[in-house]
């Protein structure tokens, strides 16, 4: 659907959009998004929320779904590695903000598509491209492309590698990339395979207290007491990971259509960790698949789909002891399955200015744990969880080009394995899915011929047995359910067209901005003999405000510029220490030149340009008040591209 006909709150990321600021790093793009914050802890170290906290992300992606080129990129366990994808070999996003049970089963947060579509050359017709950049902190990033079609067939092999010393001690990472994608179309069917390998190293020098933080942001974390610091430990993240993907689309005939998926992967994770040693063996697979029908009688259009999805996950996990990054005498063998699966129907229907779309999807996930080191055990299943997800959407055209909707949406989410499983390594069978009913109501569209474009929401999400983390005694994390939250916000986005005339020396300049406002607060929080009911939920900024000019000029220059401020958030339950109020001004300018078949892009770019010291990760509910991941100071890079 156009995005202002859809009855759903969802933002679109164009290619240009992904590389606006940067062209290592999804953040910019995805901080950009009212209502979305992606938190980078160390370089290659990620964490998103959608209208949420991460409170239940202290490292990784978790309580959103990730499709790529329709296929699953989240595992059984309910996690994703987004660390693995190169943002340059991709050509768009779409996220879906809320829950999105009725389509795409658990998650209160959201949905993520991502899209790495190949441009149409002609019959036949073969494509090359390469960059290379460089910057502060001996930063390296280069890729090379090859697109070949021929007649009805269409591929592309990627290759890219980038890595960095990194701004603090014990923040070095490199990470390789090889991906091959693309599809075969036939007459009345596409089929699409994606396949890739990563091979991720990245440093974690962990957090640091207020104090250590403005004395030397760039100092990992130090030893305490008799626990080591992250240097000693060698701190790192080793991720070896091998998928493929295959979707098949079948149109049977005028009404009725089929689409298939498939994924396998298998990840190799190895984390020498301050207070142990992991090696962790992952096999995950999935299978999803729907059928629509699709008719149109006068003037009405209507279209049902109906179809299910499969998770599946195996993890052996090995913990060691940690001495001086070498794993030493064995602690624990772990042996887990996790399984998750749903069945869904929705229907759509178009009848002149109205649009009624309307689902609901069955879930189910299931574990099974057994400690391979402990004598005379059987395997501990959680309970299944069969829960019931109905959305109703209901959106009125005012005209051509301004759209209403309301919207009310249950969302479902179960524990993942790293939070059934977490660092405390204590099997918690007792944690309980998370859920609760979304309300939201939106105005959105564009007016002054098409000049100005806006997104306006409101939304209430009540949340019930939040999945909040905690830390034990030794600094290791654990996961409760905390009672309630209230979840309510506005989301806020425009774009104005100032210039749009190609004769001009700046030919095109486009004014936008997002704000996001998030007055989250517990409902009911008892932990032990403190109640937090009525403090601000940890992690969540109140306010984000997001300013961004883009121009171009006749002769091909290009200038983006990006402000963020990020109002004080709460660091703790508690609510007795909060971040200051950060601002990062972020800065990109280029040149496209064009010779013959040749194109060539020239850019450099600043990030921090305030030099402003702040954490664009924290590690909430912290051990020893330690919270801050300090970011980088003012850096810069500078690079070229080339396509033939």
């Amino acid at each position: 659907m156009k995005w202002k006909d859809a009855p759903v709150s969802v933002a679109v990321i164009a290619q240009k959009d992904l590389q606006n600021i940067s062209t290592t790093t999804l953040l910019p793009a995805i901080n950009a998004v009212a209502g979305v914050r992606m938190e980078e802890r160390s370089p290659g170290s990620y964490r998103l929320s959608i209208r949420g906290s991460t409170l239940r992300s202290p490292f990784g992606v978790r309580n959103i779904k990730i499709y790529w080129n329709d296929i699953p990129l989240t595992d059984g366990g309910g996690n994703t590695y987004l660390n693995l994808i190169d943002v340059n070999q991709l050509t768009g996003a779409e996220i879906i903000k809320g829950p999105s049970a009725s389509m795409y089963g658990t998650g209160t947060g959201g949905v993520v598509l991502l899209k790495s579509q190949q441009p149409v050359l002609s019959s036949s017709a073969n494509s090359f491209n390469a960059s290379v950049s460089a910057g502060s902190f001996n930063l390296l990033n280069e890729q090379t492309g090859f697109i070949h079609q021929q007649n009805n067939f269409t591929t592309s092999l990627q290759q890219s590698h980038l890595q960095s010393d990194g701004y603090r001690q014990q923040s070095a990472m490199r990470k390789d990339v090889v991906k091959w994608n693309g599809s075969i179309q036939l007459k009345q069917q596409q089929l699409k395979f994606l396949f890739f390998y990563t091979d991720l190293d990245y440093q974690t020098p962990g957090g640091l207290t207020k104090m250590q933080m403005l004395q030397n942001p760039q100092l990992a974390r130090p030893a305490a007491g008799s626990i080591p610091g992250a240097v000693q430990q060698q701190a790192t993240i080793y991720n070896k990971t091998l998928f493929g993907g295959l979707n098949h689309q079948y149109k049977i005939n005028e009404s009725f259509s089929a689409e298939t998926s498939l994924m396998l992967n298998h990840t190799s994770f190895t984390n020498p960790a301050v207070l142990n040693y992991e090696n962790r063996d992952e096999t995950n697979t999935g299978a999803l698949t729907k059928i629509i029908y699709h008719q149109k009688i006068n003037e009405t259009d209507f279209q049902w789909s109906t179809g299910a999805e499969w998770l599946y996950n195996h993890s052996r996990i090995d913990d060691y002891i940690n001495k001086n990054g070498v794993a030493d005498s064995l602690q624990l063998k772990d042996d887990v399955y996790a399984n998750q699966w749903f069945g869904f129907s929705q229907v759509q229907i178009n009848y002149k200015r109205w649009n009624l779309n309307a689902g609901i999807s069955f879930n189910n996930q299931s574990m099974h744990y057994k400690r391979l080191t402990d004598a005379n055990t059987n395997y501990v299943n959680t309970n299944n969880q069969n829960f019931l997800a109905p959305r109703i959407a209901l959106l009125y055209k005012i005209n051509q080009n301004i759209s209403l909707y309301s919207l009310a949406a249950k969302g479902f989410s179960p524990p993942s394995l790293a939070e059934v499983h977490p660092q405390d390594r204590i099997f918690h069978s007792e944690l309980q899915p998370e859920y609760g009913w979304n309300f939201e109501t939106a105005l959105k569209g564009d007016i002054l011929n098409h000049r100005l474009q806006f997104d306006f929401a409101l939304y209430d999400f009540e949340l019930q047995n939040a999945i909040v983390i905690r830390n034990n005694l030794q600094g290791a994390q654990y996961f409760v359910n905390a009672g309630s939250i209230s979840e309510k916000g506005i989301e806020v986005w425009a774009k104005y067209n100032l210039i749009d005339e190609l004769k001009k020396f700046v030919k095109t300049a486009d004014v936008w901005s997002s704000y996001t406002y998030q007055p989250y607060h517990f409902n009911s929080y008892v932990q032990g003999t403190n109640n937090y009911a009525g403090n601000a939920v940890t992690g969540v900024p109140k306010n984000n405000l997001v300013l961004g000019i883009d121009a171009e000029t006749k002769n091909n220059f290009y200038l983006n510029i990006l402000y963020t401020q990020t109002s004080s958030l709460p660091l703790d339950d508690a609510n007795d220490e909060f971040t200051n109020t950060s601002h990062l001004l972020q800065l990109k300018l280029g040149k496209h030149f064009g010779m013959y078949k040749t194109l060539m892009h020239v850019f450099t770019g600043a990030d921090n340009l305030l030099n402003e010291v702040y954490s664009l990760g924290n590690d909430i509910n912290a051990a020893a008040r330690r919270f801050y991941n300090p970011a980088a100071a003012r850096n810069y890079y500078v690079g070229v591209s080339l396509k033939l």
